[in-house]
This record gives C-alpha cells, structure tokens and sequence, in this order.
C-alpha cells in the first residue's frame, strides 16, 4: 500500500479522541521487580523512549493502581509516546489517551505521527494534556472527509514481513581486548561540524539525505533534506559512509551514516583517516567503541570538538602498533546477520 500524503486532511487530535488523562504513578522505590515478564508481573511504563517506554517489570503483588492495555502513552515532560498493547503501570507524568478507534494498528499509526511532532515540545517544552489536544495531524481520510481508521489498519498490517535469515556460518571471532592498544581519537578521525538545520527546513525542502542532530531515535535522523539546498546553505555534509556524534542532549550517541549525511549544529561528522578501511564494518565496529565511551559526556558535558580530539580509546592493535582495522572488519563480517548490514 502506497501513502499519498497530498490528499490526507488535517485534524486536532482533541476531536479524534474520547479520554485523555494522567496516569497515577508509582515510583520506583515503592516496587518490586522481575528480570522478565511473567504472569506475577506487569510492565513498568515510564518517560523513556526506549524498549517501548517499558522501564522495567514490576511485581503484581498488592498493585493497585493498574491501566489496561490498548492505550497510546504520552511522557508530558519527555514527549516520549508509545502504544501500550497489554496493562502496564505508569511512572510518573504520564498522560493516557483513550478512543473507541484505538486499536493495535491503528494505534501505531498514530503513534508514529504523534512522534513526528514531538520535536516542538523539546527543551523543556512539556507535552501537556491541553497541548496535546490541540496538537494537529495529517490523516488519511475517507470520502466524506472523516479520518480514515481502515486504511491506517490495513497500512499498518501490510508493513509485516518475512524472518530475517542469514548466509552466515564463521566461527566468531573473540575478542581479547588485554591486548588493545590506546590511540588518541585525533589520529583515527577527523571531525566536521555541523550548523543550521530546523525541522522546518526539512518540512519546506524534503528530499532524501538524511538530516542529523542529537538524538538517539531513527539513528540520529531528524528527516530528509534536499542536498542542494544543503549545499547553497553552505551546511555541513558528506557524500561518503560516516560516523556521527551528538554534541548536546544525547551528547555522545554515535551512530553509522550509510550513505553521507548532513548535520545540524547539535551534531558533528566523523571521517576516518585512513582511506582503505572506510567501509560499513569498520565503522560499525568503531561506533561500538565510541559509544562505549559515551559515559564520558553525561550530566550536561557537551561534546566539543578538542574534548573529542583529546579522547583516548582502546581499539585492536598490529604488532607495530597501528589499529587493526583489517580485524575489526574481519570481526564485524563473523557475526550471524552480519550478510544483511
């Protein structure tokens, strides 16, 4: 099924809706919890926009303050959303919203919109109740110009697809990092950057280049910009496969760029210097190693670029001492689904 956008009709999410309200919430002293989800318990809900918004699995024992499931999920001072498909508990600042549409797919739909306009409510913009039905989103719609819930059902339900399957079949290679070398970060890397870049630029000059600022979902990727009006805007961008690195927010985050990419003023490009390893495993690798150092950044310490430079990272090492990237590509092409990067 194809999505013409052109001819979806907007709406306030207030009118879409029948319940909206805030969660009563447990807090993480007051609960018991388990490694898994079993029958003695329940999935914790909180702000986080990881695992589903699911923290954790807490214990059933004496709960009381329980919320079905079939339920969109909304973090007021995170703008973090999911669809909660089972009960859950809440954490705290947790708005539910409720409506006889509301369903598995239609829930995701949603869901995904819901997202898309987060962004307006970060930096400390709370994502609460009122503003939350006054958003408004872009729908499909029906003949007689009334939100189309089939269509988004059916959508959702034909994005399933088959098992992923693997060609691989290498022994692993193991990992005896005792032997690592250390290197400055400066001498594997050059860095590039980045400046400008709005979500509304994105909106008014969409292309397929993906668009990179802080933050850890859809890889970094704010959107898709034209590349031309990247290049009269004088933006920051490569042609070519590359790491990229957040300077604030999830300062640190490092994901692979596949192919290129520009990055706004929250992000900064890594190109590694040596010329005959710049391909998707070593990067991979690499990405693996810098996100390890991550910690480094937290509690506000931006990523500036003479912190980055200066920054000692342990990596595998030939007998003369340069990093071994033939192993590092060797290493990341010896795990299973390693054929489907």
């Amino acid at each position: 099924m194809n999505l013409d956008t052109k001819s979806w009709k907007t709406f306030r999410f207030g009118d879409l809706i029948s319940k909206i309200y805030k969660a009563k919430a447990y807090k993480d002293e007051d609960l018991s919890f388990s490694k898994k989800l079993t029958e003695d318990s329940i999935p914790y809900v909180t702000r986080t926009d990881l695992n589903n918004g699911v923290k954790a699995f807490a214990l059933r024992e004496r709960l009381e303050n329980i919320e079905k499931g079939n339920a969109l999920v909304i973090g007021d001072t995170t703008a973090t959303i999911s669809y909660q498909k089972d009960d859950f508990i809440a954490g705290d600042h947790i708005v539910i919203v409720r409506t006889n549409w509301l369903n598995e797919y239609t829930g995701l739909f949603v869901m995904t919109l819901l997202k898309k306009e987060s962004y307006r409510y970060s930096y400390g913009r709370a994502f609460k109740i009122d503003i939350i039905k006054e958003t408004v989103l872009k729908l499909p719609a029906d003949s007689e110009g009334n939100a189309d819930w089939a269509f988004m059902e059916n959508y959702i339900k034909s994005l399933h697809n088959k098992a992923v399957t693997t060609k691989i079949r290498l022994k692993k290679t193991s990992l005896d990092t005792q032997n690592w070398g250390k290197f400055i970060f400066s001498d594997i890397f050059t860095i590039q950057n980045g400046k400008g870049i709005k979500k509304e630029e994105i909106e008014e000059f969409p292309g397929d280049f993906p668009a990179v600022q802080s933050g850890e979902i859809n890889n970094g990727i704010l959107g898709f910009i034209d590349k031309d009006y990247c290049k009269e805007m004088n933006y920051t961008f490569t042609d070519e496969p590359c790491l990229t690195v957040a300077r604030t927010g999830t300062a640190g985050f490092v994901a692979f760029q596949a192919k290129g990419c520009v990055v706004g003023d929250s992000a900064k490009i890594l190109l590694l210097r040596n010329e005959d390893f710049k391909n998707k495993y070593v990067y991979l690798f690499l990405a693996t190693i810098l996100n390890a150092n991550r910690y480094k950044f937290s509690y506000g310490r931006k990523v500036t670029e003479e912190k980055y430079n200066d920054m000692i990272i342990k990596l595998p090492s030939t007998t003369d001492g340069t990093p071994d990237f033939a192993f590092m590509e060797r290493y990341i092409k010896s795990l299973t689904y390693s054929d489907r990067i």
